[in-house]
């Protein structure tokens, strides 16, 4: 697998940056002066996180239909998310085909004590009536251990969305790293609508 002089490679599923990787001197960037005592070096610079989120905008355009519900997973994943839906708008005004969103937001509890736990604890509503004959993007900043992801897609699937896709920063298990990835869940045929 190749990889480039920042220990990335370039595939859909990956992106990959090794744990031992020393990350970019501090001299190539300007950072604010009060972050000086407490960073040491820059793994991902903003340039790269922004292309491969754009990268992903065009794989979420391909793969669906006319029309996809963003469940975006508060608080960490907000950012990430209102950036992939934007690049997913800009695609549809610069092309011909233009994929409807709708974006709804969940807030999720999973950790006891900085643990992982099996139990997931939606704050808000627990109903997700709205994503059913639905095809679902759940977006999530990370994606540590996968427990609280899997425990996600058990919930949403009682509400028998057409498909759902995650899309998230992870760390893969087994591996040393962390990578972005995009994951099919489930295939169906699409539906659109309210």
């Amino acid at each position: 697998e190749e990889r480039n002089e920042a220990g990335v490679s370039d595939g859909r599923n990956d992106g990959l940056i090794e744990d031992d990787w020393p990350g970019h001197r501090l001299d190539l960037f300007t950072y604010p002066e009060h972050y000086r005592e407490d960073v040491d070096s820059v793994y991902i610079p903003h340039g790269v996180i922004m292309d491969r989120v754009e990268r992903l905008a065009r794989y979420v355009t391909e793969d669906f239909g006319d029309c996809i519900t963003v469940l975006c997973v508060l608080k960490g994943g907000y950012k990430f998310c209102a950036d992939l839906v934007e690049f997913i708008e800009v695609l549809g005004r610069n092309s011909d085909k233009y994929l409807e969103t709708r974006v709804e937001f969940i807030r999720l509890k999973s950790y006891l004590n900085d643990q992982s736990t099996e139990e997931l604890h939606i704050i808000g509503s627990r109903d997700l009536s709205f994503v059913r004959g639905k095809s679902v993007l759940i977006v999530e900043a990370i994606v540590d251990t996968g427990k609280t992801m899997k425990a996600l897609l058990k919930h949403v699937e009682t509400f028998e969305p057409t498909m759902v896709k995650v899309a998230g920063v992870s760390r893969p298990p087994h591996t040393h790293g962390v990578g972005v990835h995009y994951e099919s869940l489930k295939k169906g045929a699409v539906e659109c609508g309210g």
